[in-house]
């Protein structure tokens, strides 16, 4: 039987990426995300794929909206098998001084509050089956801090500490937990954190070899490809270019 992933804030990047490569390699699949339209576009090519596949559109920062929308899917008889909590966000550049609360909430609402519902409303289905993977998008920000960072940074510590909790709470249940903790991504990550700036936003990326959505989908299905009795419990990717959070060589042809 063909096991059922639920990935949150698939519309585009690494969700995406991930919606992709689990197609490919024989699951089914419900995708999730504010943007209906491209969760339509998105259903159509993973068909193509040889996936089933439903869409659902919500804000994770909602929790009413989760709740109803993952009571529906199981009223339409749907066993999660591998949730993937993806959704996530950076807003702003400022110094801690100078924030802007609205960026904060933004962050904190989806990058916290918005793992927490999605977890809240899967995890009782997962033990009342007595198996399930979670994995979590964690971020290197959630392992060191770097200038500018400080909500966001603050935001994927709190992920990667829920990572550790669920691990412990779940693993009686049967339930495995992981993280995958990426660097610096080329995906619509810094035209969010800009405010829509394309022009700062390309910037973030010129003069090295960053890494792509895929390298991260690679590593998810990587996790969640283990033997039964194998997990990886947290993970971090690097670029070669990237040796620590907020520091990248750059022109030197990698």
């Amino acid at each position: 039987m063909k096991r059922t992933a639920l990935i949150t804030g698939a519309t585009a990047g690494i969700g995406k990426a991930t919606a992709v490569r689990l197609a490919n390699e024989g699951y089914n699949l419900i995708v999730t995300g504010r943007r209906k339209e491209r969760l339509e576009e998105l259903q159509s090519e993973l068909r193509t794929l040889g996936a089933e596949v439903s869409i659902c559109s919500f804000d994770v920062r909602n929790h009413d909206q989760v709740a109803d929308a993952i009571t529906s899917m199981m009223h339409d008889g749907h066993k999660i098998d591998v949730l993937v909590n993806n959704a996530g966000l950076a807003s702003g550049l400022d110094k801690l001084q100078d924030g802007d609360i609205e960026d904060w909430d933004k962050m904190i609402d989806t990058n916290v509050k918005g793992l927490l519902f999605v977890s809240r409303n899967v995890i009782p289905h997962m033990i009342e089956n007595g198996s399930g993977h979670i994995v979590n998008i964690g971020s290197i920000a959630g392992k060191e801090v770097y200038p500018n960072g400080n909500v966001y940074c603050g935001t994927k510590h709190m992920v990667d500490a829920l990572n550790k909790s669920m691990r412990r709470e779940l693993a009686e249940h049967g339930i495995k937990v992981s993280a995958v903790n990426p660097g610096a991504v080329e995906t619509e990550f810094s035209i969010v954190r800009l405010h829509g700036d394309l022009e700062k936003a390309k910037k973030v990326y010129d003069g090295f070899e960053n890494l792509v959505a895929e390298d991260i989908a690679d590593a998810i299905y990587f996790i969640i490809s283990r033997p039964e009795h194998v997990n990886i419990n947290d993970l971090i990717i690097m670029p070669k270019a990237q040796p620590a959070a907020g520091t990248v060589i750059r022109n030197k042809g990698y």
